[in-house]
């Protein structure tokens, strides 16, 4: 568990890891640097909760690295702190490591809002199991919260999370495994994921195509004949980026530049030509367009 000023969601989730049916665990709390109660809740624990705290506050990727140093598993699943496992999670995922292969196992999850609102991830969103680099790579269909991994998939990976990034950590770092291992899933909401205003997938979207473009660099030095091998998936996470990039400036009200993401794709992607239209509408629209498309928002 990562942690950085949650005491607001925070009593919730550990509880949510004490609740787990499976008993052989223990959390590695790692504070980064927080300024509110968040130590004090955490160190309120028993000793399954391992507490560590930083000096100083570090880029999301570089603070879970710290607290993989001091997981001492076989396997390392992940709770962010404004999140939530329900009590058959563990049991119901660690039984999928028996096939040697697998790397990652992942579950359904329900994402919600404090309005009441909820959906499960993966009636709408497509998701693939065994060896599907590709797959991940074109559209990623993870949720941090869902994943446990293999410890030795560690040895594996020059690096683990990327220091550099704040929004994407978990994507690459997860896409990157799937390249040498299987992912196995279990079919069923085993957690759930709390969307709220202050979460950074909401005040912070552009951090997700700067740091998508930084990582498939990444990639160019990382795989062999990375562009030549998986060019048609870089295609539909470029398309995937724009359409971001777009929705990014047409929300601040900057429609000359939310359009110009747009044109290379408008003749060749009905979505992408739905949205350079629909970008002619006045900007209060998006929200209500987005909760008729069925997210769930903040």
């Amino acid at each position: 568990m990562n942690c950085l000023n949650c005491s607001r969601y925070l009593t919730e989730a550990i509880n949510s890891v004490y609740a787990q049916t499976y008993p052989n665990w223990e959390i590695v709390f790692w504070d980064n640097a927080s300024t509110d109660k968040s130590a004090k809740i955490a160190q309120s624990y028993d000793a399954k909760l391992r507490y560590f705290r930083g000096a100083e506050t570090i880029p999301l990727g570089a603070a879970r690295n710290k607290a993989l140093q001091q997981a001492r598993g076989e396997f390392i699943a992940f709770l962010d702190c404004d999140d939530l496992w329900l009590p058959e999670k563990l049991e119901k995922q660690i039984p999928l490591f028996e096939d040697p292969k697998v790397g990652l196992v992942f579950c359904d999850t329900i994402f919600f809002n404090e309005r009441g609102g909820t959906r499960r991830l993966y009636d709408k969103k497509t998701y693939h199991t065994g060896w599907c680099f590709p797959k991940l790579l074109a559209n990623y269909f993870l949720s941090l919260e869902t994943v446990v991994i293999r410890r030795s998939v560690l040895d594996t990976q020059q690096e683990w999370f990327d220091g550099r990034f704040e929004m994407i950590e978990e994507a690459d770092f997860f896409r990157r495994i799937s390249f040498n291992w299987k992912l196995a899933m279990v079919n069923k909401p085993l957690a759930k994921w709390r969307v709220h205003p202050t979460s950074w997938t909401w005040t912070k979207p552009h951090l997700f195509f700067e740091e998508t473009a930084l990582m498939l660099d990444k990639y160019r030095q990382v795989f062999p004949e990375f562009d030549k091998r998986f060019s048609k998936e870089i295609g539909v996470l470029e398309r995937r980026m724009s359409a971001s990039k777009a929705l990014y400036f047409l929300k601040l009200g900057q429609k000359k530049m939310g359009r110009r993401c747009l044109t290379s794709y408008i003749f060749g992607n009905p979505k992408m030509a739905a949205l350079f239209f629909i970008s002619f509408l006045p900007t209060s629209l998006f929200s209500l367009l987005c909760r008729l498309r069925g997210k769930i928002e903040p």
